[in-house]
């Protein structure tokens, strides 16, 4: 057996080790278990920034005063993922609108972090119109995932994806995030296409019609050691799976 930690599995730990420390820096009076957390979050900035291959001394340091800035006082300092959305938006041709991000060159559907105030099926249609000039309808919910697990971000992240469908606009890419955009079938994807072989036959299944449970990622096992990069996403049970269960 390969001993190997995968590089992903490593940024998850070191991301779930700062999480763990910063919310019992955010809870804790006591002056011993502060210590004993800025400790963990030594060693999750430790594990961090060897996967970066910076200067490990100077990064690690930046890294934990970056986090000991963020803890909070109570509730607002309990860390959870960032919440954003995704949009699966489909043509009458039953094409998949993409776009190649400007920051790393990747192809994805169009995402966004969630904003105070809108709710996500808004955020989906602001964000898809402002990134490709294509005006979209939110149809459904069709997936919850995590980008870690998904390898397409490195802030620990759930996106909640809606199948759109296209109702006007031009494509326009927005020219500070986007390089390229453009409608694609399943046999003329671009490259790199991130996480396609997760979500890409259930969002096809979206645009051709068919009605699917929601997917979400499954329940490894064993959970904290079990690897991502060999597991598929799951659609949700159906109602007699649920029953059985």
């Amino acid at each position: 057996m390969d001993p190997a930690v995968p590089t992903r599995t490593l940024l998850r730990w070191s991301e779930s080790l700062a999480a763990i420390a910063r919310t019992g820096l955010g809870f804790t009076e006591s002056l011993y278990e502060r210590e004993r957390f800025e400790e963990v979050l030594r060693v999750a900035a430790d594990i961090r920034a060897t996967l970066d291959g910076a200067d490990e001394a100077e990064d690690a340091e930046g890294l934990v005063e970056e986090w000991l800035g963020q803890v909070g006082n109570g509730i607002p300092g309990y860390v959870t993922p960032k919440v954003a959305v995704g949009a699966a938006v489909g043509n009458d041709k039953g094409e998949l609108l993409l776009i190649q991000r400007a920051d790393s060159g990747v192809w994805l559907y169009p995402t966004g972090w969630c904003d105070v105030g809108y709710s996500a099926a808004e955020v989906v249609v602001k964000e898809v119109e402002e990134e490709t000039g294509i005006e979209a309808e939110a149809v459904r919910l069709i997936a919850v995932l995590d980008g870690l697990r998904l390898g397409f971000t490195r802030v620990p992240l759930y996106s909640l994806v809606f199948y759109c469908r296209a109702v006007g606009g031009t494509l326009e890419p927005h020219p500070l995030e986007c390089r390229d955009v453009g409608w694609f079938s399943p046999d003329s994807l671009p490259s790199p296409l991130v996480g396609y072989e997760r979500w890409g036959e259930h969002v096809f299944a979206a645009i051709n019609g068919e009605r699917r449970d929601v997917l979400y990622d499954r329940v490894r096992q064993p959970m904290w050691r079990g690897t991502a990069e060999t597991e598929p996403i799951e659609s949700a049970p159906t109602a007699v799976e649920r029953t059985e269960a």
